[in-house]
């Protein structure tokens, strides 16, 4: 983390949505995309255990990358939260993507300029 830091906001960041990309798409595959929204899940505990997994998953990225669990777990329920809207249809893939990266962002802005501070 303190590497990441040191090299800037841009870095912290572009760490954050490298790690978000690989997380949401290739080791999320098939299973999990569809288990983990309501309306096309198989059934309540295969949608209960796949949206959990996934939001671990995009948890334990958070917390490589920012070295924080406090980090890691403001991830996983904003990350599910945000999942429940789209599976819900809600919204779509466009702003369901642009709420991950927002969070992202806010994890830079609190470890380079909140965080020093206090």
């Amino acid at each position: 983390m303190t590497f990441l830091i040191n090299q800037g906001a841009m870095a912290l960041f572009a760490a954050f949505v490298v790690m978000h990309a690989l997380a949401d798409f290739p080791l999320q595959g098939a299973y999990l995309a569809q288990q983990k929204a309501h309306r096309t899940a198989t059934g309540r505990s295969e949608w209960i255990v796949a949206l959990t997994a996934h939001g671990v998953i995009q948890a334990g990225g958070v917390w490589l990358i920012s070295g924080s669990l406090a980090f890691a777990a403001a991830e996983f329920f904003v990350h599910c939260l945000i999942d429940l809207g789209k599976g819900a249809g809600k919204f779509g893939l466009v702003a369901d993507q642009l709420l991950h990266l927002g969070c992202k962002l806010a994890y830079v802005v609190l470890l380079i300029w909140v965080l020093p501070r206090c």
